[in-house]
């Protein structure tokens, strides 16, 4: 007799799988903003600063969850990932 119960395909329903929203959700890109600061010289000046920018489930095209981390790649071709390295 065979177990049905140990097949991948019974463990197949137990694994959640991840929607587009969801793998959105683990994903930041980093984008550079121009802030008001002071230069090298001590003036004002517009000084670079990075900020982290949720990615929008509709930027989305594909996502692989690997377990300790997901991959999305957008539209425009970036290859994210939520491990924060980028």
């Amino acid at each position: 007799m065979s177990d049905t119960k140990n097949t991948p395909e019974a463990d197949k329903g137990k694994s959640r799988e991840l929607t587009f929203a969801e793998a959105a959700k683990r994903v930041q890109r980093t984008v550079v903003e121009l802030v008001d600061g002071k230069g090298d010289d001590a003036k004002a000046a517009k000084v670079p600063r990075e900020k982290r920018v949720a990615v929008k489930a509709e930027e989305v095209l594909a996502f692989k969850d690997y377990g300790t981390h997901v991959v999305v790649v957008t539209k425009d071709g970036q290859k994210l990932t939520s491990s924060g390295e980028e």
